[in-house]
């Protein structure tokens, strides 16, 4: 089984079409929407992680998605975060929109979830302590 995650980028003409259930539906692909941001008259993103596949049904999905018109960039880079360094400040976190980075009562101390983190690096750039950074 094959597993990724790509960010589409939709131009204003095409946000209507029905991508994600033609990755199920002709590609046999499960897909888990991490985040999208669709507007009527504007670029749409939706970032996708797709998986259960062989890797030629990827690869034949993520190559119908750029025969429609759609931008697909690949995510390979993953967020590494020192732990042992951390002051728990949670700088990070106010910037963290998909909540892979969080702090939880009553401990208040940061926690990281990879399998949510959708690579925008945002909390690279928040980091006051720069323990954050973004590897390949």
């Amino acid at each position: 089984m094959s597993k990724c995650r790509v960010i589409l980028s939709f131009p204003p003409a095409l946000i209507e079409l029905p991508v994600t259930y033609r990755l199920v539906k002709d590609f046999n692909l499960k897909i888990n929407i991490m985040r999208a941001r669709i507007s009527p008259k504007d670029e749409g993103k939706l970032v996708l992680e797709v998986e259960d596949g062989s890797p030629e049904q990827v690869e034949a999905g993520l190559r119908f998605l750029e025969d429609q018109g759609i931008r697909v960039t690949r995510l390979s880079k993953e967020i590494k975060w020192d732990q042992d360094l951390c002051v728990h400040c949670g700088a990070c976190t106010a910037v963290c929109l998909s909540q892979a980075l969080h702090m939880e009562p009553p401990e208040w101390e940061l926690d990281f979830d990879p399998n949510k983190c959708i690579v925008c690096e945002l909390c690279v750039q928040a980091c006051p302590l720069q323990i954050l950074e973004a590897s390949f």
